[in-house]
């Protein structure tokens, strides 16, 4: 029984958490069934929202399309109707071109009709004219013949008064007339003789001042000696050696004088020989740097130094040669030629000399026409009887001369090297050109020691002949004396009195003073105005 009650208790049991189990699940589904309902109720409100949004779109994108259509059917309005006013702008300029040409053709077709009338009369006044001219023309003949009768019955009378027929009348009145003309003539040549001179002159001054302006080298004064510098005075006694053995050694392998006195660091080599000057030097200078002085040394060094002064020269004449532009010159006047750097005459250099010549030579035969290459060569030769290896009687120019036709140098380059002194006579237009070029540069202001004095003292003049004019401030030559520059004082002289001052200084420059060439004056009046800002 109580079995039976246990099992229907448990029964019971069961049919009751059955019950509560179903239900408890009943409101879940109910709840979850509410939820579904009310998502499924935002979602049918989200979907109703983005479809009236949707509408929204497509109506605003229907708007917008037609606002579009609109505008671009009033845009291709505008544009059709300006392209139809261009059509239309184009086609009246058009039509008024047409309107002009066609009233120019009626214009021209007018002045033709014109001219046509005017043809017409012009054609019969014209045949008037010609009938006018054939009359006239039938009575001029007729006076033709007349005049022809009357002028030959004339000669016909002056042949049977003068006793001379027509023929010799006129043989003598052109001898006559060929006398007389022949007289003229002469006169006439005569002046264009003269004035030809007188040109020439002119012409020539020009070209050799337009030479001397163009050839402004520099030259160096040469000198008897050379000093030797030391680094310090006991060398001194090295060089004397004991009892002067090394200084007389020296002295007689190289034929200079050296001079030991108390002048600090330097000895004095005196020699009017530049050549063995300079190998003295050279020698002393490879001795002292050498340390070893004695006179077995001293000849060795002073052999040696004077090969390579052999080489040297040698050297010198080559590139001389080449400087100026001459070819095929024989070996010999190539030694002579780099041994005139070693040489002064007048204590100008005797090879810049000879350059300057050729230079300036060259210059002056082209401006008159000759051979330039030619000139130079003379000028460069002009001067080589000046270094003879032994001393010679005969002047340098006669010795120069002979030299250059020994090496087979051209006849007027021998005529121009002998007659530059006037020692033989010219025969070569090269001749008087190396006279002139060697003029000038000997006598060109500083070139030689014995013009300088004259040459500083003509500057002086210059400045002080400035000077001595009211207003000048400051005056200075310059371009050795080429040029006077003058400042005035702008407060006492103005632009009028500065250009009367300008002609005044020339003119007095050139009566009272002597110069080579040309001076020109310049007259420089400055004004300042300066104010200062505090």
């Amino acid at each position: 029984m109580e079995y039976v009650i246990g099992i229907i208790g448990f029964i019971i049991g069961a049919l009751l958490s059955f019950f509560l189990t179903k239900k408890k699940i009943d409101n879940q589904g109910a709840i979850l069934l509410e939820e579904a309902k009310k998502k499924v109720d935002e979602i049918e409100k989200n979907a109703l929202k983005k479809k009236i949004e949707s509408e929204t779109l497509v109506k605003e994108a229907e708007k917008e399309g037609e606002s579009i259509k609109k505008e671009k059917i009033l845009q291709a309005k505008e544009k059709f109707l300006e392209l139809k006013a261009q059509h239309e702008e184009s086609v009246n300029q058009r039509e008024r071109k047409i309107g002009e040409k066609e009233n120019q053709i009626k214009e021209k077709e007018h002045k033709l009709n014109e001219g046509l009338s005017d043809l017409k009369k012009n054609r019969k006044t014209l045949t008037t004219e010609l009938a006018e001219m054939e009359e006239k023309k039938l009575a001029l003949n007729k006076k033709v013949d007349e005049v022809n009768a009357n002028h030959r019955r004339q000669v016909d009378l002056l042949e049977k008064i003068s006793g001379y027929s027509a023929e010799e009348a006129r043989a003598e009145l052109v001898n006559s007339l060929k006398e007389e003309a022949k007289t003229k003539a002469q006169a006439q040549i005569q002046e264009i003789i003269d004035e030809a001179q007188m040109n020439a002159q002119d012409e020539a001054r020009k070209i050799v001042i337009q030479t001397i302006q163009r050839i402004g080298t520099e030259q160096a004064i040469e000198n008897s000696i050379s000093v030797f510098n030391l680094e310090n005075d006991d060398v001194k006694g090295r060089i004397i050696g004991r009892e002067g053995r090394n200084i007389r050694a020296l002295e007689a392998a190289t034929g200079v004088e050296i001079i030991v006195d108390d002048t600090p660091e330097a000895i004095v080599l005196s020699c009017f020989d530049p050549v063995r000057r300079e190998i003295a030097r050279l020698s002393l200078h490879k001795l002292v740097t050498d340390g070893r002085i004695h006179p077995g040394r001293i000849e060795d060094v002073v052999d040696k130094t004077s090969k390579q002064i052999e080489d040297e020269i040698i050297k010198i004449g080559k590139k001389t040669v080449i400087d100026l532009g001459i070819h095929g010159l024989n070996s010999e006047l190539i030694k002579i030629i780099g041994r005139m750097k070693f040489r002064s005459s007048y204590g100008q250099n005797l090879l810049q000399h000879s350059r300057e010549v050729a230079h300036i030579a060259g210059t002056l035969a082209a401006e008159l026409g000759l051979n330039p290459k030619l000139a130079k060569r003379a000028g460069l030769l002009h001067d080589i009887g000046k270094v003879p290896e032994q001393e010679s009687e005969l002047p340098h120019a006669i010795l120069g001369m002979n030299w250059a036709e020994k090496f087979g140098e051209h006849p007027d380059v021998v005529n121009a090297i002998g007659a530059h002194h006037d020692e033989i006579e010219m025969t070569s237009l090269l001749s008087p050109i190396i006279q002139v070029a060697d003029a000038i540069s000997g006598a060109r202001p500083g070139a030689r020691r014995q013009a300088m004095e004259s040459y500083i003292q003509r500057l002086k003049d210059l400045e002080s002949t400035a000077l001595g004019f009211s207003g000048v401030e400051k005056a200075y030559a310059i371009q050795a004396g080429r040029e006077l520059r003058v400042m005035v004082e702008s407060e006492k002289v103005d632009d009028l009195r500065a250009k009367e001052l300008s002609f005044l200084i020339m003119d007095k420059i050139q009566n009272e003073m002597t110069y080579p060439g040309q001076v020109k004056v310049t007259v420089i009046r400055e004004t300042r105005s300066v104010h200062i800002a505090k």
